[in-house]
This record gives C-alpha cells, structure tokens and sequence, in this order.
C-alpha cells in the first residue's frame, strides 16, 4: 500500500506536542510491514539541513530520509514558514495560519503528482492537514491521478480545530457551497477540522475510550453531533511507544540501567534524581514524578486544591514542565512552603525528563481529559506507577494491576488514590510486584501499526 503520512510536525525534525511522535514513528512501523510510505511537512526555521542531511529537489521542495528508505519531502515558503514558533508566538497564534497551511496542504497535493506517487491512502493529522481530504473531494474530485486515493483523519485533540473568521473563506480557494452545516461552516465561522472530519473518509483518534468520549457533549468540543453522524467511520487506535528511546534498559540520560529482573539500577536512580532536585535521600519515601503542562486540563485545579494535603503525606514530589502563570505562582509558593518535598523545574528538559521516568516510584496524572497520554505508557516502562484520572487513553492503559485509577474528578478522590498508593509503597513485597508487573506491558508501534492497517483497508473500502 502506498501510504502519503501529512502532518505540521513530525519528530525528529519539529515537535510541540505528541503529534509529532505519532507522525514520526508510524511511517518507521509501516515500513517494516512493508508499506511504501513518504511524509510530507512544513519546513520551519528550526530545520537544518545539515543537521538532517536535507537536499534540495525543487525551487521550494527539499528532501531527506529516514528509516530505510522513507523520503521525507519538506515544503519550503519563507514568507509562511521562515519564523520561530510552529503555530504561535508568546503573543498567541500566527494570525495567518489559514494562509500558512492552506498553502501547505494545496502544496502538498501538486507535489505528489510532481513526484508521481499515487497514494493509495493520504492520512492527514489534525487541523493543520485537513484542508487535504477537503480540496480531494471538491477542487481535485476529477483529477485522475487521485480517483483511488482515500483519506484517513486522525484527531490528537479535538480541543484544536483550527477557527478562522467567515471573512477569510475566500483564501482557501473553495466554492461558498462548501461553507455550510455539512461542510466548513460551525457558528459562522470557518472550521478546519470539521472539514477534514466531513470530506474524511475514515476518522479515528489515538485511543479508544477517547473515540467515544469525544462524541460526547463533555468532551466533543462542539463536534460531538458531526461525531454522532459519521460515528460508523470514527475509530480509536492507541498511540505505540517507541522503546528505542524509552527503555531503561539502554537509556542514556539515566544513572543506572535497569530491567525486571535486576531493579537495583532504579534505587540508584532515585537517588540521582534527589540530587539533581536537591532533595534528600529518602529511599523509603515514595517519590512522584510529574512531567507535564500546567494547566487545568492536565489535572493542576484539582492538584493546587489538594497540593498541601498531599505534601504531608510522607513522599517527595518532582514537577517539570510549563504553563499557567497561576499554577507557576502556586507551586513555587509550595517549594518555599515544603523545600524539602517539592522539587520545581519550570521548564522543558528532555534529559531532566528521562531522569524522573526512571528514578520516580510514581507518577502523576490527573488529567481531565486526555486523548491518549504517553506519559503513563513511558511510566510503566521504567517501573513507574502511574496514578491517573479514568478518561481516554489513561483509562485504555492503566488499572488496578498496573496502577492506581480514581472515578471521580475531583481533589478528594485525587488524595485518596495518592494515600492508596502511599501506603501500598510501604509493603515492598506487592510494590515490587507491582512494578515488576507495569515493565512487562507492551505498548511497541508493532502492534498499533496493524490497526493502522485495518483501518486504511475501511478507508479503501468505502
């Protein structure tokens, strides 16, 4: 199958978000069940050429590859792509990211018939690639090259639909026939999202209970009644792991490596991490990890309700990551409160990142939504307990055998799932199987690539 994989970002070349993973190691995973794949993508300012091996195959089309023989082909637009930040700056979105990814997606689909590949399956990645599915079925709906060319939709998150004023419709080049309910109109205003999720041929989200929570007034967003109406098309694939970067068996970042079998390495991780953190030693003391946004979405309201409760629990508690200055304020007021249990980094660290997956005994997420989450799956990698609210993908990977789960999204249920823990930390015998337990499970692409598979033989079904 020749499969065209569109996404604004794609590691390792330009990443923001789990987006970017997925579009970066399910072309590799296709590969190696024989699939014939390219990626198509944005060349930002942050992309260099050598750093990546990138040649030059047009005026505005340069080229690279990956796994073995996957080309990644870049389109290049100064004017759209040369500037910092993907979608935004500090001051908020680029107020041209209709033209920035219109452009992208028309580009896209005259630079496969440039190349001649004719792609049996174009599976496009949020707002930023929608556009594509929507221009198949209406500007190119008589081009020959694209007659058995269908297209999958996959929603990261459907809290980001790519809103625009009615006024800029005239700049995707489309029929004012398109701008209605059953197209691209939503409260007259243009919707991205809701195009590729109308001109789709199949759509599917990355996890399974988030496919049908998303459906749902709660968590739809708005787009629960296109869901609703389409739901015979919608599909929920997990997200995979890739364990060459996360595995404590052979990563780098960490003080010891570990496995199952011989977890004194992780002892020693600990006490790495409560160095680097400038905590003390406490091995008998559980120590959470959290690695995440702070924002409300990611569990941080109910976590600032109960923050003093829990830093009185008897455990250690390690924050990286960035986001509301209120939550900034809140915690910081903690580590003066509690120096010697809170650790704070506001900040993105990828090293300081393997180091608290590895050397933490739990980790924390109490997000109120969360489509997938890799967070908990790179967790129970390194023998991490995760500690989750039950929605999408945490409720797919976490439960009581590799975890601790609470119903109810609230700060009560929040501290007396972390007491549970607490407590369940202090009998080393079922701690020990418990984390022995959370290391064998196996969330690898291998697996997820073959539902891919069957999703794309749906979309050349129909």
């Amino acid at each position: 199958m020749r499969i065209a994989m569109c996404a604004s970002e794609v590691v390792p070349f330009a990443k923001t978000g789990g987006l970017a993973d997925v579009a970066g190691a399910l072309p590799l995973a296709l590969e190696a069940e024989g699939q014939d794949v390219i990626i198509v993508m944005p060349k930002y300012k942050m992309i260099q050429d050598s750093k990546f091996n990138i040649q030059r195959l047009k005026n505005d089309i340069c080229c690279t590859t990956i796994g073995k023989k996957i080309k990644v082909y870049f389109i290049e637009n100064d004017n759209y792509f040369n500037r910092d930040g993907l979608y935004g700056n500090k001051s908020g979105d680029h107020k041209d990211n209709l033209d920035r990814f219109s452009f992208y997606c028309k580009r896209t689909l005259n630079l496969l018939k440039e190349i001649g590949f004719r792609p049996d399956i174009i599976h496009v990645h949020d707002w930023q690639s929608c556009l594509i599915p929507v221009y198949l079925k209406s500007l190119y709906a008589k081009d020959p090259f694209y007659k058995d060319t269908k297209t999958v939709l996959t929603i990261h998150n459907i809290g980001y639909q790519g809103l625009f004023l009615k006024d800029e419709y005239p700049k995707l080049g489309l029929d004012w026939n398109y701008f209605t309910m059953e197209g691209l109109e939503f409260f007259d205003r243009i919707n991205i999202l809701k195009g590729g999720m109308m001109f789709s041929d199949v759509i599917n989200t990355v996890s399974p209970t988030y496919a049908k929570e998303i459906q749902t007034k709660e968590f739809g967003f708005g787009l629960e009644g296109v869901l609703n109406k389409r739901r015979k098309d919608v599909f929920g694939i997990l997200n995979g792991l890739d364990y060459s970067i996360w595995s404590p068996k052979t990563d780098k970042y960490i003080a010891k490596k570990f496995t199952p079998s011989s977890l004194s390495g992780k002892l020693k991780c600990k006490e790495g991490l409560e160095t680097i953190c400038k905590l003390p030693k406490k091995k008998d003391v559980p120590l959470i990890g959290i690695v995440s946004r702070l924002a409300a979405q990611k569990g941080f309201d109910i976590l600032a309700d109960s923050i003093d409760t829990i830093c009185k629990m008897g455990l250690q508690l390690v924050i990286l990551g960035t986001g509301d200055q209120k939550y900034h304020d809140i915690m910081e007021e903690m580590v003066e409160k509690y120096p010697k249990v809170i650790s704070l980094s506001l900040k993105f660290d990828d090293v300081l990142a393997h180091k608290i997956y590895a050397g933490s005994d739990i980790f924390l997420m109490p997000s109120k939504y969360e489509p997938c989450g890799l967070g908990q799956l790179i967790s129970l990698k390194y023998g991490t307990i995760p500690l989750v609210f039950k929605t999408g993908g945490l409720a797919d990977t976490v439960n009581k055998n590799n975890g601790f789960v609470f119903d109810e999204y609230s700060s009560d249920d929040l501290v007396a799932t972390v007491k549970k823990a607490v407590t369940t930390f202090k009998s080393k015998a079922k701690w020990n199987a418990l984390v022995k337990r959370a290391m064998k499970y196996d969330f690898s692409w291998d697996e997820q690539s073959k539902g891919y598979l069957k999703l794309y033989a749906k979309a050349k079904a129909k």
